[in-house]
């Protein structure tokens, strides 16, 4: 199979080309490689390469010729650094997504797999001991700065019990970012059923691994606290650490993206298939700051209070229909993980991800 990855000179991207081949297929990486991603030239990929903008119509066009599926991985990545940053995200990550799918439609490619995002769901899935499931509104800004970081039941304020949240949640985007990933769904799936494609979200969990850039607000925060420890500094966690989240080697992600794509024929036409995409354990941002420090032998992480309004408190989500469908199983643990990321080389700083 044939396989357009677009960022595929990206983090995530690459480590699909490296997977695809792995898998016996032949990947072609498209890749805009903006400075602001790529602030020193990359190392030439392993595999054919066109130096692309996904917004460049006749480019992408020409990019496709030959090509059997698309793997789309390119977009402005994290939460940035304020409102400002809305229309690059936008142009990026929508518009981008709109112009690939009008060059395949008129190219005729029908297989599709995204790159989603568990940030579509907003807050995770809660539960109040009297209420049953219910969906907390936005964190007011008077709570967090007073150090009261758990959501509270709508209707009578008790605390929650966080939960593992499904793929068939509402969706319930908190900032730009998480709006132009949901975006993105809806584009694709309006795609498939014009053209009777196939397609696939993969909805990321919190992707970390070698390679990831460093010290950029729109990186993840494991690649925060690592690039705080390579320069000697504790790792500063945000609020009080016992926000939870699904910590997922990037490996992992490279190998769902390859079963999605092989499994293609066995998915429904005309749709858009999702599936939450994680370790299924569970760790806390302070439990993972912890872990990086211990690997890298220093220094202990820093328990700040800050907090960020874009953040979500608990977001963990249920994988299992992924695992069951297409028999796809995580192999790297955390402890593993985050040791061997501990020790591991980063990009250059970046602001925009592939």
């Amino acid at each position: 199979m044939r396989v357009l990855v677009t960022g595929g000179a990206g983090f995530i991207g690459s480590h699909i080309i490296g997977s695809l081949q792995a898998a016996g297929h032949e990947p072609v990486v498209l890749d805009a490689l903006l400075p602001s991603a790529h602030p020193t030239a990359p190392e030439p990929p392993p595999a054919e390469s066109r130096h692309v903008d996904v917004r460049d119509a006749a480019g992408v066009r020409a990019a496709l010729h030959g090509i059997d599926a698309v793997c789309h991985q390119a977009a402005m990545v994290g939460l940035g650094k304020d409102f400002a940053d809305a229309p690059a995200y936008v142009s990026c990550n929508d518009l981008g997504t709109a112009v690939l799918l009008a060059a395949m439609a008129e190219t005729g490619v029908r297989r599709l797999a995204l790159a989603g995002s568990m940030v579509v769901y907003g807050e995770g899935r809660y539960d109040c001991p009297r209420h049953g499931l219910v969906r907390p509104g936005p964190r007011r800004p008077e709570d967090l700065s007073a150090g009261s970081f758990e959501p509270r039941c709508p209707i009578c304020g008790a605390e929650l019990v966080p939960g593992l949240v499904g793929e068939d949640a509402p969706s319930d985007p908190r900032n730009v970012y998480a709006t132009t990933k949901l975006a993105q769904e809806h584009l694709v799936a309006a795609w498939a059923r014009a053209v009777d494609g196939t397609a696939v979200s993969l909805r990321y969990h919190n992707v970390y691994g070698p390679g990831m850039p460093r010290d950029t607000p729109y990186a993840g925060v494991a690649s925060l606290f690592r690039s705080a420890l390579a320069r000697g500094e504790a790792p500063r966690v945000f609020e009080d650490g016992g926000q939870r989240r699904d910590f997922v080697h990037v490996r992992d992600v490279a190998a769902a993206n390859v079963r999605v794509l092989e499994a293609a024929d066995g998915l429904p036409v005309g749709a858009l298939t999702v599936y939450n995409a994680g370790s299924g354990t569970p760790h806390t941002v302070g439990e993972m700051a912890a872990a990086l420090a211990l690997a890298h032998g220093g220094p202990q992480p820093v328990v700040t209070g800050e907090f960020r309004l874009g953040d979500v408190r608990h977001i963990t989500a249920d994988s299992s229909r992924l695992r069951r469908d297409l028999g796809w199983h995580p192999e790297t643990g955390f402890a593993e993980g985050m040791a061997e990321f501990a020790r591991a080389g980063q990009r250059a700083s970046a602001a925009v991800g592939g």
